[in-house]
């Protein structure tokens, strides 16, 4: 969530910026809901101050033997008039709050407006692949090799579903172990959060209540803030681990990751560059998540695209790092750079990791605070995340990149040891 005090100090820029991202915005209602609040707030105040002054005076009255009836009358009619104010406050906070709500993430300056066809690319890693015999597709070999079953995982969910079967699952099982063992090395905690979350989650991450459509309802409850979801990554549990809480600044940063599979509702498509397991319902990730004293944000946001790509750079992919422009940034995201797999097959760059500085932007939302040693005070902390990775983009591109001529595919030397040693996939 925007600081209002922000827009109130300089809405042109405020709403500029919200114009990279595609937000076009006039706060001149929200400044004056935010004006006619103050002024109710004021009123109140001298409301209330008239009626402690009067209410110490009966005391004094009633011991003299003065008549305190009109008093009282007085008493009531400012009660009255002093609730009606506290409820019209109210009523303008949320409309307030709503407003703010609904406005994306402040991109940060240096990012270029518009959407996809404006993202940079900063890093190219690896040896883009060269074969001298015809190219297979990831669907085909992971068909040919009993990696994935295609046909009954539609058969069981529908389209967007699969199955690992066999080498496929250890695969999958060995990606997922080496993760783990790379993000507890470098001194993360490991997380294993609830797959069904409540609303307040999906609004402190900053999903809801926009995207709430994006998302596998479980209650058939009208009113959705009475209901729960099942996760469309473990950002949306993580971010909100210490939600209301004030957390001591010795203690920042705070590392995490988690294990989950996501779900969400985003079909695949007939495009071929979304077949097989480019996009589906559910799919297997690890997402890392960062507590950061602002301070130290940009340092941590560094260690994070450095470690998703560092996974990558391990498996001994080529893949390229990308730097959104603001529009393709996701709403709750102040900068975003994307690791992205090369697809042989597709000759596109997919990606697999997404990583994301939200600044204070969901720490506001769900009031997730730390307190600074030097003034005493509570100050909002800099939430930051990333996938470490996620496996359905993965496997395509381990099958593709690293296909030999007799259909077999080389397994990634980091991996080997989650499958017996084996060091290639092969047909049977």
């Amino acid at each position: 969530m925007i600081d209002i005090v922000k827009i109130r100090q300089n809405p042109e820029e405020i709403a500029a910026a919200l114009a990279k991202k595609g937000c076009e915005v006039d706060f001149a209602q929200l400044l004056s809901w935010d004006d006619e609040r103050k002024k109710r707030i004021a009123d109140i105040e001298k409301l209330k101050a008239r009626r402690n002054k009067v209410s110490s005076e009966i005391p004094r009255l009633k011991k003299e033997g003065k008549p305190v009836d009109d008093i009282f009358a007085e008493m009531r009619a400012i009660g009255d008039e002093i609730a009606e104010g506290d409820a019209a406050i109210t009523a303008l906070a949320e409309r307030i709050a709503d407003f703010l709500s609904r406005l994306p993430n402040l991109p940060d300056p240096d990012l270029k407006p518009g959407g996809k066809e404006n993202n940079e690319v900063v890093r190219v890693s690896g040896v883009k692949p060269e074969f001298d015999f015809p190219v297979k597709n990831h669907v085909d070999l992971c068909t040919s090799l009993g990696l994935i079953d295609y046909e009954r995982g539609a058969k069981l969910g529908g389209n967007g579903f699969w199955i690992y079967r066999g080498d496929g699952a250890r695969l999958e099982w060995a990606l997922l172990n080496y993760f783990i063992e790379e993000h507890l090395k470098d001194g993360y905690e490991f997380i294993l959060p609830p797959h069904q979350l409540n609303y307040s989650c999906g609004y402190g991450a900053g999903q809801f209540p926009k995207f709430a459509d994006e998302v596998y309802w479980l209650d058939l409850d009208e009113d959705r803030h009475r209901n729960r979801f099942m996760l469309p990554t473990a950002e949306t549990a993580l971010v909100n681990m210490y939600a209301g809480e004030i957390i001591d600044e010795s203690r920042l940063p705070m590392k995490f990751f988690a294990y989950t599979p996501c779900y969400r509702k985003e079909a695949g498509s007939a495009r071929t560059e979304e077949r097989g397991m480019i996009r589906g319902h559910q799919f297997n990730k690890v997402e890392m998540v960062q507590y950061a004293h602002p301070a130290r944000s940009m340092e941590a946001f560094e260690e994070l695209v450095n470690k998703a790509a560092a996974l990558v750079e391990k498996l001994g992919l080529h893949f390229r790092v990308s730097k959104l422009a603001a529009g393709d940034c996701s709403a709750s995201m102040a900068r975003t750079y994307d690791v992205e797999l090369w697809i042989p097959s597709m000759g596109i760059y997919k990606e697999c990791s997404s990583v994301s500085n939200a600044g204070d932007y969901q720490a506001r939302r769900n009031n997730t605070r730390y307190r600074d040693k030097e003034t005493g005070k509570p100050a909002y902390v800099h939430t930051l995340n990333g996938s470490g990775l996620a496996t359905s983009r993965l496997i395509p591109a381990i099958v593709e990149q690293f296909q030999q001529a007799d259909g077999s595919v080389v397994i990634p030397e980091v991996l080997r040891k989650y499958l017996g040693g084996k060091e290639k996939l092969e047909i049977k």
